[in-house]
């Protein structure tokens, strides 16, 4: 499969050897040898069942194959890369934060809530990768932050700041946000994101 590496803070990598790799369509900044590119469709599983999910919910994870001998450059408006390994483990990513993959990853979207409420409203979609192989993470501000979810002390998270969460983790929501109005964030999102369990939340240190 093709590797995928950290070649600076905002850009990914990706290694190709007769291999492909699928990543989201229109970050690729730059590519030597001889690659191919051809859409993959949307990141809810393979064929009809795909559209209509994209249709229905309006989510944007739209992939592109890439596929040769060669180097291709990811990038996405100059946010932060982190290359995660998964072994036979499940990852619930942002959608928007997706970069790539490689491996024998399968996808599925699912639709987790409203962020935005006041202001009509904006989707929050999830996407589930499991399997084997590499994933390549988005993050605004900076490197993404790993927080420990622990029985003992569960974690609440700004739903702007989530990117990805694994491990044994049971996800809720939050109405009582009364904390945004002492930070000034009264007329925005109408939750926030509750972890209980154990496994680790991944955040960024800037907000969508």
């Amino acid at each position: 499969m093709g590797q995928l590496f950290e070649k600076s803070k905002r850009v990914v990598e990706a290694q190709l050897s007769n291999t492909t790799i699928r990543a989201i369509s229109g970050s690729m900044v730059a590519y030597e040898g001889n690659v191919t590119f051809k859409s993959a469709g949307f990141g809810g599983g393979a064929g009809v069942l795909a559209g209509l999910k994209q249709r229905a919910t309006g989510e944007a994870l739209s992939l592109m194959e890439c596929t040769g001998n060669g180097r291709v450059f990811l990038a996405v408006n100059g946010q932060y890369v982190t290359v995660l390994n998964l072994n036979q483990e499940t990852l619930q990513v942002e959608s928007r934060q997706l970069l790539a993959m490689n491996g024998n990853l399968q996808t599925n979207v699912t639709f987790t809530g409203l962020r935005g409420a006041a202001s009509g409203g904006q989707g929050l979609f999830t996407t589930t990768v499991t399997g084997h192989g590499q994933v390549a993470l988005l993050s605004a501000g900076g490197p993404l932050i790993h927080l420990e979810v622990s029985p003992q002390y569960p974690l609440v998270v700004d739903p702007d700041a989530y990117v990805c969460s694994k491990g044994n983790l049971q996800q809720s929501f939050i109405t009582d946000v009364s904390w945004r109005t002492v930070v000034g964030q009264g007329s925005g999102e109408a939750f926030s994101l509750r972890f209980e369990g154990q496994g680790i939340v991944s955040i960024q240190p800037a907000e969508r």
